[in-house]
């Protein structure tokens, strides 16, 4: 009877305690191993019930409903469907094959080729996973066969593998532009550049590395194909380069909105497996049943924290929490940091859409009144969402890899890998901080 009459009386804890009682009720709840989407949807339906009554259940409808109805949303499944039927085709060993050969026989040529052929996989669909799992496939035995160092090869793979989230088009951009109500298209064009800076990180890193300790990547010996051969396997690059100048370029030329060249996208993508003799329903059906997996995740993760935050903004949390964090200093580059900080942490134990969802709709009405560009903001949150994917203990790229990865590597031998790349995305983050004008804004 106690516990009904103070769930019944959760506006009587204030603020303050409630804000409190909210989150530490999330946090018991995953730890019990409930999902995300299913936590902030019972925890926004007793707060919305405690505080406010019954009645208040109708505000949550309506502000799920504002969310899954964005047209924006639409483009969410299309690049998710460019990246599973990508995972089915051989476009991408294709372009491993092709990049080699530009590669050469530089000294950690191959490692540099598997960077720009993540960053190639990720202008034509913007999804980490598959690219992990590709990459994992197709680069990891290429370069343990040839005498890298494991480390290496395996922190270039889920490193190169995670720069979705920041080359267009990217899904995090997507999600933060639907959150954060700004522009796509801008977000698009200011993560371009920065997006290209952290690959050029990874790229330095490792042939400095190669040059410092030859052993680490030696040179391939002559593979002894004919040049026409060559030349036929430079074919690989026509088709992913074809998909990328449509794709981005129908956004970056004005000609179509995101959600339609994401439709362009896909259609460039079938016609390309058409095009390879790959095209088959079967593959159509398993990357439509792969698309439905992934956006439903997407989807209840969403509907779970437009609901939460919603309550929570009813009951004054929202600007409670506001206060807080402009209440830490005078100087909006320490909010910033602390801002950073708060992302950085709840990437070791959060999805990304989940930490964009709940996160974005309290700071960005304080990132815009601190005088910053929310559009500057999105590109520097993509970035950090960039630490979440290979940090330790949930980092998602390590699981990614390891699921192809040879039993011999575990799960402790992936995060040990990646400790340097993570030193090179916060150098990232520093560096858009400290120079804002990268993103053009």
């Amino acid at each position: 009877m106690h516990a009904l009459d103070f769930l019944f009386n959760l506006k009587s804890l204030g603020v303050e305690l409630g804000t409190l009682v909210m989150f530490g009720l999330m946090l018991a709840l995953l730890v019990l191993g409930i999902p995300l989407a299913f936590v902030t949807l019972l925890v926004a339906l007793i707060f919305a019930v405690g505080w406010f009554g019954p009645m208040a259940v109708p505000l949550i409808t309506s502000r799920v409903y504002s969310f899954v109805s964005s047209f924006v949303f639409v483009s969410v499944p299309m690049f998710v469907l460019m990246a599973a039927i990508l995972d089915r085709s051989g476009i991408a060993r294709d372009l491993f094959d092709a990049m080699r050969l530009i590669g050469g026989r530089l000294r950690g040529g191959i490692a540099v080729q598997t960077i720009f052929v993540a960053v190639i996989l990720a202008a034509m669909s913007g999804i980490i996973g598959g690219e992990i799992v590709l990459l994992g496939l197709i680069a990891l035995p290429q370069m343990l066969r040839l005498g890298y160092d494991r480390n290496l090869a395996i922190g270039v793979i889920c490193a190169g593998g995670s720069l979705g989230t920041m080359v267009p088009p990217s899904i995090v951009l997507i999600i933060y532009g639907l959150t954060a109500n700004v522009s796509i298209g801008d977000l698009f064009t200011s993560a371009f550049i920065p997006g290209f800076m952290l690959a050029m990180f990874y790229v330095v890193y490792v042939l400095i590395r190669a040059w410092l300790n030859p052993s680490l990547a030696p040179v391939p010996e002559p593979d002894g194909i004919p040049f026409a051969k060559k030349l036929s396997k430079l074919k690989g690059l026509i088709l992913p380069a074809l998909v990328v100048s449509f794709v981005l370029g129908s956004i970056y030329g004005g000609i179509a909105s995101v959600t339609e060249a994401s439709a362009v996208g896909v259609a460039g993508v079938i016609l390309s497996t058409v095009v390879r003799g790959e095209f088959s329903l079967r593959l159509l059906r398993d990357a439509a049943l792969q698309t439905l997996s992934t956006c439903g995740m997407i989807v209840w993760i969403g509907i779970g924290a437009s609901a939460l935050v919603g309550v929570f903004n009813l009951m004054g949390g929202i600007k409670f929490v506001s206060d807080l964090l402009t209440g830490v200093s005078d100087n909006p580059t320490v909010v910033l940091l602390v801002m950073m900080a708060i992302l950085f942490v709840l990437g070791m134990f959060l999805d990304w859409v989940g930490i964009a969802l709940l996160t974005m709709p309290i700071f960005v009405p304080i990132i815009i009144k601190l005088g910053y560009d929310p559009v500057w903001f999105g590109v520097l949150f993509a970035m950090n969402m960039q630490v979440s994917f290979l940090s330790p203990p949930f980092g998602p790229a390590a699981f990614y890899l390891k699921s192809v990865a040879p039993p011999e590597i575990s799960l402790g031998d992936i995060f040990k890998s990646l400790l340097p790349f993570i030193c090179l995305q916060v150098l990232a983050v520093a560096t858009l901080i400290v120079f804002p004008g990268i993103t053009g804004r």
